[in-house]
């Protein structure tokens, strides 16, 4: 039986309708997948065993055989997942208050996706195919239930789970395969209260009612592998959480500090890198910070260093991030949403081959195409300008080496750089009049259709 990586989803701005697609309630618990063959395993995304902690989840045992189903622990309340309730659950030690636990609060398993079956590997068929595979391989049960999808209308069913104060949905293309450990663009979750896993990298101590205890959590992501700070949150907390939470603080304690910015106390504690709180947020304020945070549980089942900003990247993105792998390449993750508002940039990339990169900052992004023989400057000159994908802000003073085997491998640096004027800015058509170092004058760029869907023309008008 082979192990796997859960295949997770990116973040969609709002419901949709397509023919194409399913949607599912998206279940706010512990992700994890079911190894059931001569006895069952639970394994989370940090590959961590917890079926000791759900004894009550061996009833799948009984339900299938020698098989792999991806699902989600929840515990109800009121018929509403509690996620505090099942990570607090999750993080039990002594096995007298697992059984009771399981015996007043039990857990359900929902069962989403069917990845091996008698030793065969399901990933390479098609979602549609795995669905039927797991309904007429898994049988309900007690503790153990399917997750029951609507087909095309997105739209609709956002709306009937908001009413029921769900968090969200999740779309998924019924074409799509597995992809395990990928975040994919073929899966997407689409919430109405936006949530976050953050890393706790220190803490305020606490005053008046709460002195003893702790004030405030301090949060970051990590951004290419550094820290970023994104906040702190100090509500969401009962009694006994602050009472537990404080001695996991104080055990992690390191004396150096993560960050030093200047909205954070000088007396403000700092921790190992260990902890991955769930937080509630409205959105994200001007200084990249979560604004109207709330602590809604810690989750033992993600480690920290998959908590990366890419959570609360801007949705333009998704075709960038999924191309690049920013454990190799220096490429900025970006994070800004303004800049200038009209700042303009021609990058030179040797890649495989030679071509200029123009991008045009609109919408807190740059707006790309690669033209393959430079910015023209004779007035009929007419050229090829390939559109690409949207690139963060960051990326208009990128210069370096993308690394062999990454996407763009190759040099790249700044040929020129400046600030337009957009004249006019249509589906087939852009207009605008550029003031760079090197590059002057307006400039048309219109789709070319002929050639393809990505295939415009540029030329410089009088």
């Amino acid at each position: 039986m082979n192990t796997y990586q859960p295949m997770m989803a990116r973040i969609a701005e709002k419901p949709f309708n397509d023919p194409n697609w399913l949607f599912e309630v998206k279940w706010d618990g512990i992700r994890a997948i079911a190894y059931v063959d001569e006895d069952v395993s639970l394994k989370t995304r940090n590959d961590k065993e917890i079926i000791s902690k759900f004894p009550e989840l061996r009833e799948l045992d009984e339900l299938t055989s020698k098989a792999v189903i991806d699902g989600e622990i929840v515990i109800l309340t009121e018929g509403i997942p509690d996620f505090q309730t099942v990570a607090t659950r999750n993080q039990l030690q002594k096995p007298l208050d697992i059984e009771t636990q399981a015996a007043e609060r039990p857990a359900t398993f929902i069962a989403f996706d069917i990845l091996e079956l008698d030793s065969v590997s399901l990933i390479d068929h098609s979602l549609s195919e795995r669905i039927k595979i797991l309904r007429e391989n898994l049988s309900p049960g007690r503790h153990v239930i399917q997750s029951e999808p609507v087909f095309e209308y997105g739209i609709e069913y956002y709306k009937a789970a908001i009413s029921k104060n769900l968090e969200g949905i999740i779309a998924k293309r019924l074409d799509s395969t597995y992809q395990p450990g990928m975040r994919s663009s073929d899966w997407l979750k689409i919430k109405q209260v936006k949530t976050c896993d953050c890393v706790v990298f220190g803490y305020t101590p606490g005053t008046g009612n709460r002195k003893g205890t702790f004030g405030a959590l301090l949060l970051g992501l990590y951004d290419g592998g550094n820290p970023v700070y994104v906040g702190r949150v100090g509500t969401g907390f009962n009694e006994n959480d602050l009472t537990n939470i404080i001695k996991k603080l104080e055990e992690l304690e390191v004396e150096t500090p993560w960050f030093n910015e200047a909205d954070i106390p000088n007396e403000s504690k700092w921790i190992k890198p260990k902890l991955v709180a769930q937080v509630g947020y409205q959105e994200l304020t001007k200084d990249q910070r979560l604004r109207a945070p709330r602590f809604q549980g810690f989750r033992d089942d993600k480690p920290a260093v998959l908590c990366t900003i890419n959570q609360i990247k801007p949705q333009k993105l998704e075709e960038y991030y999924q191309k690049r792998d920013f454990s190799e390449t220096t490429e900025p993750t970006g994070g800004a949403t303004s800049g200038s508002g009209n700042s303009y940039v021609v990058q030179k990339h040797e890649a495989t081959r030679l071509h200029y990169d123009l991008r045009l900052e609109r919408d807190g992004i740059l707006v790309s195409w690669a033209i393959p023989k430079g910015i023209p400057d004779e007035l009929n000159d007419r050229r090829i300008a390939i559109r690409t994908e949207d690139h963060p802000l960051e990326y208009g003073g990128f210069e370096g080496v993308i690394p062999k085997g990454q996407y763009g491998a190759g040099n790249v640096e700044i040929w020129d750089k400046g600030f337009y004027v957009p004249i006019k800015w249509e589906d087939e058509k852009v207009e605008v009049a550029i003031a760079g170092e090197r590059v002057n004058g307006r400039y048309e760029l219109i789709r070319f259709k002929k050639a393809g869907d990505n295939e415009w023309l540029i030329f410089r008008k009088k």
